[in-house]
Formats: structure tokens, C-alpha cells, sequence
């Protein structure tokens, strides 16, 4: 049973999570985020749940749907804001946005629009650990829609041949766009998939943050006692449409109002905490205030920061330096 304090800190971070998401999609409606956003909502614990099994020295590839992530991970909020603004004083300094917000000084190689791209390079990162006999993981997030991409399956091979400490986590909120996975994907189980290869592998509940960390532990566990990559299938759910903005007639209103009045990670976790008297209503209170007071901080800062020099468009444009950072 997760200690007293870890729990509030997941309710502090899925919380902050949501209220970020909620403040930036209405800020992206309005035009203040150029490019759009990919809105985590609903899949707070599966960030939360894996990053709180992880250290430092741990290595992680995002998606192109990276909030939930990045600010599980520890990054700054303003800096992730002032990047979804496209400012200088952004993680990517303005030149990323919403799909490019990383912090190499937390292991954390960031999101991509690339589908399956956070498994190939966190390949390649389990590879450099590998090489470099480091006692750490890499970990490779991916969404649903991954399961059915070449990429995918190519690193998992090469992970799994050369036996690379990578774990590879699907945030599967079972729709790549607006294409429910069951009716695309032959054999309709990922875990089969991934264990045909010759990989470890297992389903749990993405909703309950809990399962996830424990789940996540037991994967790092087994990855560093060289059993070999790992792969969890976490099912979650994504409350909005696969981008802002999206006009979705592919899930029915039942079905959304189901996932969020009875399988909410925040909402759930807290009825736990509750009936366990493990925190009160003013804690809870107290902690969604907090998390309003920190993300209205971050948009200020978002709003009163620089664009970029046009002069610096070229500094930094150094592959190898990601690689120095193993």
C-alpha cells in the first residue's frame, strides 16, 4: 500500500496535470498556442503512476500527447507553458511547442509528432545504458495507434535480441484518432503481441495510479535483474478529442460520460484516500488551489515572456549533445 505522503502526491500531481490541460486547451481555442495541443486529460495516473516508479538516472521518450508526462517527470510548468506559447524562456526555447517540450537534465528526451518514435529512441537510449553498463532504464512511451507501426516492432526486436533495459509503456487510450484500436489491430491483444516477440509483458488498469506504480516497479525490477525488455499495456482514456479543436463523432457521449463519472483516475483516487483517512477535504482543497495558483503563474509568465531571437534559430542544432547527456 503506497505510503501516506507518495499518495498525496500523486493526488498533488494528477491534479496539477489536469488543471494544466484544462487552462491550455482554452488557451489554445483562443489562438494563444500556435500549433494546437494534444489534451491528456483522463490519463493523468499513467504518468504519474510510472514516473513515481522511476529514478533519476532513468532515461524517457515521450509522444506527441507529452504534458501529462512532462510535468509527472518534474518539469517546470512555466517553462512548458512558455514553450506551448512558442517564447523564448520555453524548455525548447519557442522553437518546439506542445509536441517538443523536454528537460535533458532530467533524463527526459521529450515528445515528438513522430507515431512510435518514443519507443525507437528510447531503444536507442537503452542501447547507450547498455553499452555504457549503467545500472538504469530506458523507457519508451507510446500510444495505441504505435501498435501497428513498423517502428514499433523493429525496436522492440532489437531490444529484445540484444536484451536492452527498456521498458516500453502504451498509453492506450484505445483510439489512434478517431480509429477504435480493436478494429484495426489483428489478434486484438497487445500483450500477445509483445510476448510473441519474446518479450515480458502485461495489461493493467491505466486509471488507478497505484496499479501503475507497482506495475512500473515490478517492470524496473525485472529489467535490471536482467530478465530483459518489458511492455505495459496500461488502458486509460482520453476525455477530448485527439487534438483541440477536433469535432469527434466516433465515441458516443454515453461512453465519454461513463469513463468520466465512474473510472476518473483524480476522482477515484480520492474516494480512496477519503475511505482509508489517509487526507481530509481541506487537504484536497488545499491542493486544487494550489495547483490553479501555480498554473495561473505559469501562463503569466507564458504571456510576459520573449519570442525568440531569429539570430539564435541556429544555436544548439547539435545531435551529439543528446547523445553526451547519457
Amino acid at each position: 500500500m503506497t505510503e501516506p505522503g507518495q499518495a498525496k502526491d500523486f493526488l498533488s500531481q494528477m491534479i496539477l496535470i489536469r488543471e494544466f490541460e484544462t487552462i491550455a486547451e482554452g488557451l489554445t481555442l483562443r489562438g494563444k498556442v500556435p500549433g494546437g495541443m494534444h489534451n491528456s486529460s483522463g490519463q493523468e495516473a499513467v504518468a504519474v503512476g510510472v514516473m513515481a516508479a522511476l529514478k533519476d538516472e532513468d532515461a524517457i521518450a515521450s509522444t506527441h500527447r507529452s504534458h501529462h508526462h512532462s510535468i509527472a517527470r518534474g518539469m517546470s510548468t512555466q517553462s512548458m507553458m512558455a514553450e506551448l506559447f512558442t517564447k523564448s524562456t520555453g524548455c525548447s526555447r519557442g522553437r518546439g511547442g506542445s509536441m517538443h517540450l523536454v528537460d535533458l537534465s532530467r533524463n527526459y528526451f521529450g515528445g515528438n509528432g513522430i507515431v512510435g518514435a518514443g519507443v525507437s529512441i528510447a531503444m536507442g537510449l537503452a542501447l547507450g545504458i547498455h553499452i555504457l553498463k549503467k545500472n538504469s532504464i530506458a523507457v519508451g512511451f507510446m500510444g495505441d495507434g504505435a501498435i501497428n507501426t513498423g517502428r514499433t516492432w523493429e525496436s522492440i526486436n532489437m531490444a529484445v535480441i540484444w536484451n536492452l533495459p527498456l521498458l516500453i509503456v502504451i498509453d492506450n487510450n484505445q483510439y489512434a484518432v478517431e480509429t477504435f484500436m480493436d478494429r484495426v489491430t489483428g489478434g486484438k491483444d497487445f500483450v500477445a503481441r509483445a510476448k510473441s516477440f519474446g518479450m515480458s509483458a502485461e495489461v493493467i488498469d491505466g486509471q488507478n495510479v497505484e496499479e501503475v506504480y507497482e506495475a512500473t516497479a515490478r517492470a524496473r525490477e525485472r529489467i535490471l535483474a536482467g530478465e530483459g525488455p518489458q511492455l505495459i499495456n496500461a488502458v486509460t482514456y482520453r476525455y477530448f478529442g485527439h487534438n483541440v479543436g477536433e469535432v469527434g463523432k466516433y465515441r458516443t457521449q454515453e461512453e465519454i460520460s461513463d469513463w468520466k463519472s465512474n473510472k476518473d483516475p483524480i476522482d477515484n483516487w480520492i474516494s480512496n484516500l477519503l475511505a482509508k483517512k489517509m487526507i481530509t477535504e481541506d487537504e484536497i482543497s488545499e491542493i486544487r488551489e494550489n495547483a490553479k495558483l501555480e498554473i495561473g503563474k505559469a501562463v503569466e509568465f507564458a504571456e510576459a515572456s520573449p519570442f525568440p531571437d531569429t539570430n539564435t534559430v541556429a544555436d544548439d542544432v547539435d545531435s551529439g549533445s543528446l547523445l553526451r547527456q547519457l
